[in-house]
């Protein structure tokens, strides 16, 4: 299925590109949506079949595809929403649109890719649709965030390349060939340590630029910023999960040598210095969608410490990167909201956002809730379970080093939220205030009952997925 998937990806692309009819338009982008819901469900049918030699539905890899069928919707309608508010060149939306099917296509062929080479092609593709959404307003500072965003992902994926070399090197000096993960995991103890030391740094490295970790956090920061909000919330969410997914591959290779202790030594390094810098910046931010950015870099550091810490770690590492893709989506689908009021990022801008838009405002407590991790909140309960595995993994120290910092963006995060909702805002005319709809405020009511819903009460196809896709990692 995954063939045509892709055939059938590039002609809608390629149709929406040339398109310049607004109803053409939105029919091709239902039929992508209906194509991209039924090749979900038939991957989740055929779970661990190969396909082509080169794509096999794991269970890791099935789970990403949901998350992103789930928020492309929300995504493509607050697209449409973005349009009507905007007047845009045809040429301009065709583009975006284009690019977004693109960027779309390429995270779900990138999550069940079954060779290294291969994800690090569909990857480089993403950097290329995503450059093309975050430059759709044609603006200097859009041009600014795109070219920084290109100039830092062309580095990262270099090294990415560069450490698949580094690691071609010792498949072949045991006689093989093949590249395949399912391969590499059988001849993972057979390879030499020294170029899979090599290869786990450049790897490691160049995938942080799509994770949003400490070294190359910055593209996505500026990315989010200067990105419409509906492509913020892809950036924000299921982009994310293919740097995780980069890494957490080629972590599995390495569990199976005497190098676990090690990586992990240097995923700490990362995810600490990650939620760090995330807390220093959010104390200081006063724009609204990079702080949701800063935000979105604190939680892959938790992320990323749960699948250091083992145990429990492993299990709640993936539940936490899910549960905060469908809440940091509906957070930037908000955010478009926010903008179209206020006219501005500024946190010294807004204010009596319950006035204004009274459904939008609900929108945001409970976002404040969820992303906070706060009870009831799905991330509450993966955040948790990541303190359990760093406390039975007798990382004391850093348990309570981490701690001290999300308290601290606790604090930031709610200030400018509060701000928002119940300040009164200087200098602002209400006589021009666009009236929002409550309908366009659904699709984060249902994002976040979801999180709150699977939390609570995840189902056991959800529990069996994520238990499969950690299977290999030694408890």
């Amino acid at each position: 299925m995954t063939v045509p998937y892709l055939i059938g990806s590039l002609i809608i692309l390629i149709s929406l590109f040339f398109n310049r009819n607004k109803k053409i338009s939105y029919f091709l982008v239902g039929l992508f949506v209906l194509m991209q819901g039924f090749f979900t469900v038939y991957e989740y049918q055929h779970k661990n079949i190969e396909e082509f030699g080169y794509f096999v539905p794991n269970a890791i890899g099935i789970l990403l595809l949901i998350t992103i069928s789930i928020i492309s919707i929300p995504a493509f309608i607050h697209s449409f929403i973005y349009f009507s508010k905007h007047n845009d060149p045809d040429k301009n939306r065709s583009i975006y649109l284009a690019a977004m099917v693109l960027l779309i296509a390429a995270l779900s062929l990138a999550y069940l890719s079954n060779h290294i080479g291969l994800t690090w092609v569909f990857v480089e593709l993403t950097t290329f649709s995503a450059s093309a959404l975050i430059y759709h307003r044609r603006n200097l500072r859009s041009l600014e965030g795109t070219w920084k965003y290109i100039f830092v992902c062309s580095i990262s994926i270099t090294l990415v390349f560069i450490g698949i070399l580094f690691l071609s090197i010792a498949v072949q000096e045991v006689g093989h060939a093949d590249l395949s993960y399912t391969a590499l995991l059988k001849k993972a103890t057979d390879l030499n340590t020294f170029w899979l030391q090599l290869a786990f740094i450049f790897i490691f490295t160049g995938y942080t630029a799509k994770l949003s970790l400490v070294p190359m956090f910055t593209a996505g920061i500026d990315a989010k910023d200067k990105a419409p909000s509906p492509v913020g919330a892809l950036l924000s969410s299921v982009l994310l999960n293919v740097g995780f997914l980069g890494i957490f591959r080629f972590y599995e290779i390495i569990a199976q040598t005497s190098l676990l202790l090690w990586t992990n030594h240097i995923i700490l390094i990362s995810a600490v210095a990650s939620i760090f810098i995330a807390t220093v910046y959010m104390v200081k931010v006063k724009n609204i969608k990079r702080m949701f950015a800063y935000s979105s870099m604190e939680h892959m550091g938790i992320v990323m410490l749960g699948l250091m810490a083992g145990g429990v770690g492993y299990y709640a590492a993936i539940l936490h990167l899910l549960f905060h893709s469908l809440v940091k989506a509906g957070l930037f689908f908000q955010m478009g909201q926010i903008y179209r009021i206020f006219g501005s990022k500024s946190i010294y801008d807004v204010g009596n956002y319950f006035k204004y838009n009274l459904t939008g405002a609900m929108v945001m407590l409970l976002a404040f809730i969820s992303v906070t991790a706060m009870p009831p909140s799905g991330l509450f309960i993966s955040e948790f379970m990541v303190f359990r595995a760093l406390f039975e993994a007798h990382y004391i120290v850093i348990l309570i080093l981490i701690l001290i910092l999300l308290t601290i963006i606790l604090w930031a995060f709610g200030k400018n939220i509060f701000k928002l909702l119940f300040s009164p805002p200087v200098n602002f005319n209400e006589n021009n205030i666009e009236k929002i709809k409550p309908i366009e405020s659904l699709s984060q009511f249902i994002l976040f009952c979801l999180v709150i819903y699977l939390g609570i009460n995840p189902p056991q196809q959800m529990i069996d997925l994520i238990n499969e896709a950690v299977k290999n990692l030694p408890l």
